[in-house]
Formats: structure tokens, sequence, C-alpha cells
């Protein structure tokens, strides 16, 4: 069964979330496992994709927007629309940016939300929580603000 993991930052800015995805994919991608980020939309995609080019200047992690061609070596795919993702190997880490819960997301092994304080960010994924609750998925929660 699908775990998830939700991931309660200090900052209200979209922008440390996205970083943090970022944290999460290279932990993730160390580890072998296949990431597919879920954003909310084509420019938010295409700004982690952006991002993952500069983010740490240590760190190489191969990606691509999940509309690219398919790649025969592992990647961090992104996308954003709910018919996406299907592509991806879907056996590793989902992480969601978007405001809702794809359709797809259990078929991963791993679900992470990326809480900031952000009305609309909190407000949303509050209702991702209960979805998953009710549907007895198991929760995890790491509060980054202490």
């Amino acid at each position: 069964m699908t775990k998830v993991k939700f991931y309660i930052l200090p900052g209200d800015s979209s922008e440390q979330r996205q970083l943090f995805a970022c944290r999460l994919a290279e932990k993730a991608f160390k580890m072998g496992h296949s990431i597919y980020i879920h954003s909310s939309d084509k420019a938010e995609a295409e700004a982690i994709d952006q991002l993952m080019w500069s983010w740490r200047n240590s760190s190489f992690m191969p990606h691509q927007l999940e509309a690219e061609q398919a790649s025969a070596h592992p990647v961090v795919n992104i996308g954003y629309q709910q018919g996406q993702g299907s592509s991806a190997q879907l056996n590793g880490l989902l992480i969601n940016l978007s405001q809702t819960v794809p359709d797809f997301f259990s078929r991963f092994e791993t679900v992470s939300e990326i809480v900031v304080q952000s009305p609309a960010v909190t407000e949303a994924t509050r209702s991702h929580y209960r979805f998953y609750r009710d549907r007895g998925y198991p929760l995890e929660n790491h509060d980054m603000r202490q």
C-alpha cells in the first residue's frame, strides 16, 4: 500500500517548496528510486525543470519534463497533467505539488506532500490529508518547523 508523507516547512514561498522537492528527489535518486514530480501547471513544471539545473552546484540529477521524449536512463520526470505520470516508472516516489491528488498516486510506493505556510497550500494539503486518511493510507508527518 502507498505510504504518504507530509513535510511541513516553516516558510510560505513556492520557491521553498520547490527547493525541498529537489532535496527529496535527490535523496530518492541516490537511493535508486524512480521519481515523478507532479506540479500544478506547465509554468510550475518548467520552473522546477530549470531549478534542477542550478539548485545545488555539487548535484546533478537527470531530469525531464514529462512531455519530452522518454529516456532509457533513470531520470526525474516532471509533469502537471492528470494523464501524465503514466509513462514514468511508477514504483518509486511521487512528489505532489499539485492542488489536487493525482488519479495515479496509488501506483507509487511513496507519495510526498510538501506543505508551506501559505493559505492556498495549507488548505489543499489538509484536503489531501483527509483524502488519504479516509481511504486508510498510512500517513507520516514530518514537521520541519522545529
